[in-house]
């Protein structure tokens, strides 16, 4: 086991227990599939973190909830989807486990809720708008993060995608920018604003003037 998956593991057994192993072994399974090269439990591990800082400084109804949206919201990952599917299936997997494991529904409904929002990074309007943003702000943390970590996640999403052609991932990869570098706020949370904000911006433009030499 890896230390991500160690650390993770220890995460799991906080927020779902110590008698759930097989369903967080089948989860890291995933997670160690051939393809990823950035959507690995280290990715997860990152995200956790960051959930465990902003739920810190914020008042969660249900922060373990969070964490478990953070476990799972990569679960299902296939670039060669279409838009949208990955976290559909994610989402709809962990349904399945925690029904399962027990978990109740309306607790599902709002894991299901905060997976889905991974798509778009929009929080959405039928889940805790606090909780929404923690998560979305742990997922997008990376673009905030110091040059050289940030160019480590391109380099590992380019190689996610390497079927896909020069040119077509050009495009495609500059309507990404575009879509943060049009936001007025890339963050929810304020202390990710305060503190991620204007790196997030330099890394994308940066970026972006790479694709266009």
């Amino acid at each position: 086991m890896t230390a991500p998956e160690a650390e993770l593991r220890r995460v799991w057994q906080r927020v779902v227990g110590r008698h759930h192993d097989a369903a967080f072994e089948a989860l890291m399974a995933r997670h160690r599939e051939p393809h990823r090269r950035y959507h690995t439990a280290t990715h997860v591990m990152w995200v956790c973190r960051h959930v465990d800082e902003l739920a810190g400084a914020t008042a969660l109804p249900d922060p373990d909830a969070v964490l478990v949206a953070a476990l799972y919201h990569d679960a299902v990952y296939d670039p060669r989807a279409p838009a949208g599917h990955n976290e559909q299936a994610s989402a709809a997997l962990a349904a399945r486990v925690l029904g399962e494991l027990g978990w109740p529904a309306a607790r599902v409904a709002t894991v299901v809720a905060l997976i889905e929002a991974t798509a778009t990074h929009e929080p959405p309007a039928d889940v805790d708008a606090a909780s929404a943003a923690v998560l979305l702000d742990a997922d997008l943390a990376v673009l905030g993060a110091d040059p050289a970590a940030y160019q480590a996640y391109v380099t590992g999403v380019r190689a996610e995608y390497a079927h896909v052609p020069d040119d077509a991932w050009r495009a495609g990869r500059t309507a990404v920018l575009d879509h943060f570098l049009d936001r007025p706020r890339l963050f929810l949370t304020d202390v990710m604003h305060a503190e991620r904000h204007e790196r997030a911006r330099a890394n994308l433009t940066a970026e972006r003037a790479a694709l266009h030499p």
